[in-house]
């Protein structure tokens, strides 16, 4: 498991850095994180990007060890170094695309790809998600702005040194960055969860365990008006059974009230 896990860091840190040298580089796309200041310092003096980031990604490393007293582990400490060293190795690349908006995408869909394994492989690859650990602990400021911030910086540096159009591209690509890495996290499949209050449940409960398979969980509620109990049945199931589910509720309920929700991930028996 241990071995699969640093497999996982190396696949993914070398997506990150190939994204990185076949998209965002060649493009002038700084979106967020070391690899923007990297580009921004390549732009403004010619500084090899590789070297850029292992001269922030290692002191940070370093200091968040000092700084916050956590093991972060050495499958981080592997990330930190192993990435910027596929940039050097693959400085040399020809670009795919010298079309903006298409960098913009297909960049952030390989770095989204990247670090979303690199997560699933229980690590990270430092840099400014160290930094954003520090702030947070130190000023009391949420993990999420931190990250907001330091990335709105280089977003906002990249405007100044390129064009405000090329920030707008940097925005594209942290975006589709980040709906990319949940979907590795949490994968393309969707369930349903379902709430249903109904005067029949014990017909809607037998139906869900027997003909859908459904399992069922009754929950104690009661009502807002008449303060008077009221059962809740709920009930998760994957997408394909979802029309199945509200079909059989209403042959059996046409009064029923039922509440849908996207479960994005369920785990346990039955589901993964």
């Amino acid at each position: 498991m241990k071995m699969r896990e640093y497999i996982y860091v190396l696949i993914g840190s070398a997506i990150v850095a190939l994204s990185f040298n076949l998209f965002l580089l060649p493009n002038n796309i700084a979106s967020g994180g070391v690899s923007g200041i990297s580009t921004i310092t390549k732009a403004m003096f010619q500084w090899e990007p590789a070297y850029v980031q292992w001269a922030f990604n290692i002191p940070l490393f370093i200091l968040g060890v000092l700084l916050l007293g956590k093991n972060f582990g050495a499958k981080t400490l592997v990330g930190t170094v192993f990435l910027p060293f596929v940039v050097y190795l693959s400085r040399g690349l020809e670009p795919w695309t010298n079309e903006p908006l298409l960098a913009a995408l297909y960049g952030g869909i390989g770095i989204g790809l990247g670090i979303g394994i690199v997560f699933r492989g229980k690590a990270s690859t430092g840099g400014t998600d160290l930094a954003a650990q520090i702030i947070n602990k130190y000023t009391g400021i949420s993990l999420g702005k931190c990250v907001a911030l330091i990335d709105g910086v280089i977003v906002i540096t990249a405007s100044i040194v390129f064009s405000i159009e090329q920030g707008l591209y940097a925005l594209i690509a942290l975006f589709v960055t980040s709906k990319t890495i949940d979907l590795v996290q949490i994968g393309f499949g969707s369930s349903k969860m379902t709430l249903i209050i109904t005067d029949k449940q014990d017909e809607v409960r037998e139906g869900i365990l027997n003909k859908i398979d459904r399992g069922v969980t009754k929950l104690t509620a009661h009502g807002g008006y008449t303060d008077s109990e009221r059962p809740i049945l709920m009930c998760v199931v994957d997408q394909s059974q979802f029309m199945k589910l509200k079909q059989l509720v209403k042959s059996i309920d046409e009064a029923a009230f039922v509440v849908v929700t996207d479960a994005s991930e369920v785990l346990g028996r039955g589901f993964k």
